[in-house]
């Protein structure tokens, strides 16, 4: 005999709102607890071999990518009071300020959101190649079960296929995203360091189509704007790491794709933002802290 396996998640699920948020908290607890452990026992990078490079420019993706960027980076130079109406600060540690708007897409919870945080001791250009880089991503990502680089269209633009770890009571989920990462001019100080941002989109992959298997498709915008802020010593000694720092700006609309409970999700969003930009930004102080600095 044959069994089937029929997928809980959905909105006649058996579970209730508050038992549904347990079970998905305890699965993220349990993938921090496995992402310390392996910290702990880890001896080296993950190699990651991509295909053959080719100029970005020249590829069918280029003016997605380009537009989106431009986009993108406009929106998040933005502040809050510019963004349009119902933006909530949900979230606020120190420096760190996190900002939301409800919004739902066929009954499904898609709410942009917005921080803006500003770390010391490390630099944008650092912070993106942390943030872009395949070789860094099983370090920081502690959802991430699976992540292969599909195609290498220029040394800063990548498109990924990401499968992240099944939290019970909700199906997996995977995406396919392009990630392109760019350096900016600086025009509020010429004199000062580059501003540098990556970016983040869903595409479509033939070889690996949406919702096809146990996994349920991600569909999602990123974008990390980061702008490197100088603090000369006084008595004119080179600048080292506790003269800089940096400004970060990080926007997401993600679609779970599935249903899940509205209540529940933004409950879930509320507890792991902050958690992930903390967790990310101190991932990059301690891996630049004894290199030399990266504008």
């Amino acid at each position: 005999m044959k069994f089937r396996y029929f997928k809980r998640e959905g909105p006649h699920s058996v579970l209730a709102d508050d038992e549904f948020y347990d079970a998905v908290e305890s699965g993220l607890d349990k993938m921090e607890e496995e992402q310390e452990l392996r910290e702990k026992l880890k001896t080296g990078q993950i190699p990651i071999t991509p295909p053959p490079t080719s100029p970005a420019i020249q590829h069918r993706l280029w003016p997605e990518v380009d537009r989106l960027v431009k986009q993108q980076v406009a929106m998040a130079r933005m502040g809050i009071g510019e963004c349009g109406t119902g933006w909530q600060l949900f979230a606020e540690d120190g420096e760190m300020k996190m900002y939301r708007r409800e919004e739902e897409v066929d009954g499904m919870v898609v709410d942009p959101l917005k921080a803006v945080h500003v770390v010391k001791g490390i630099t944008g250009h650092e912070v993106c190649d942390y943030f872009f880089n395949p070789k860094y991503r099983y370090d920081w990502e502690t959802t991430l079960e699976h992540m292969t680089v599909l195609e290498t269209i220029s040394d800063d633009t990548l498109v990924f296929l990401q499968t992240h770890k099944r939290i019970w009571p909700a199906s997996q989920r995977d995406v396919v995203f392009w990630s392109h990462m760019r350096k900016l001019p600086n025009d509020q100080d010429r004199d000062g360091p580059d501003i540098w941002t990556v970016v983040n989109n869903s595409t479509e992959s033939p070889e690996h189509p949406a919702n096809v298997g146990k996994c349920v498709r991600i569909y999602l915008t990123v974008c990390l704007l980061c702008q490197t802020r100088v603090h000369p010593p006084k008595d004119g000694a080179p600048i080292t790491r506790n003269n800089v720092s940096c400004k970060i700006t990080y926007c997401s609309v993600v679609n779970p794709g599935g249903w899940a409970p509205a209540s529940v999700l933004r409950a879930v969003y509320k507890r792991e933002y902050p958690k992930f930009l903390k967790r990310f930004t101190s991932y990059v102080i301690n891996q630049t802290k004894n290199k030399p600095l990266m504008f």
